[in-house]
């Protein structure tokens, strides 16, 4: 039996992602429809407000990606995109920051995102487990950030990767 906790707040109920605050997540290209319905779950758990699907990302139509999300699908708004890079431009014109999780020369470590001031409107951008994010979105993404390693792997599962960030946001 799961020990009970007190909730600090209460549930949020389904809405559209104009009326549920919180960042969204735009996931280029993610190949395992496992990570995909885990994102979905971690994304209702931490509030965000909603997923971009993008390129060849499964989408909750995928039966693995409602087994793994258990229902979460249902709980926030989710777009199908077949371009990214179009979508990353949509959500910019929107008034969105981009943040993308990914190492690279100009990354900054995750944990530093809670000293600066961020925006209302947030896109935390994923890429594919093989190749990253795209090279033309990253060029858009205001922030690039990474999580820090001690081990001797450079990576984290993207599923895993985005419940630490989506973590890390929620706290900042």
């Amino acid at each position: 039996m799961m020990a009970q906790y007190p909730l600090e707040h209460e549930p949020v109920k389904p809405a559209d992602a104009a009326s549920r605050p919180g960042p969204v997540v735009l996931l280029d290209n993610i190949r395992s429809a496992w990570n995909v319905g885990a994102i979905f779950r971690s994304a209702d758990g931490f509030g965000f407000s909603g997923l971009h699907l993008c390129g060849i990302t499964p989408n909750p139509e995928n039966e693995a990606v409602k087994k793994t999300s258990i229902g979460a699908e249902n709980n926030l708004p989710w777009q199908v995109h077949p371009n990214a890079l179009v979508a990353a431009q949509t959500l910019l014109k929107s008034g969105y920051t981009l943040l993308a999780l990914e190492l690279t020369e100009d990354a900054i470590p995750l944990p530093r995102l809670a000293t600066f001031p961020l925006p209302k409107k947030i896109a935390l951008v994923l890429g594919s487990e093989v190749c990253g994010v795209d090279p033309e979105i990253l060029a858009r993404c205001q922030h690039k950030l990474y999580i820090p390693m001690r081990g001797q792997k450079r990576s984290f599962n993207v599923a895993v990767a985005f419940a630490v960030a989506a973590y890390e946001l929620m706290r900042a």
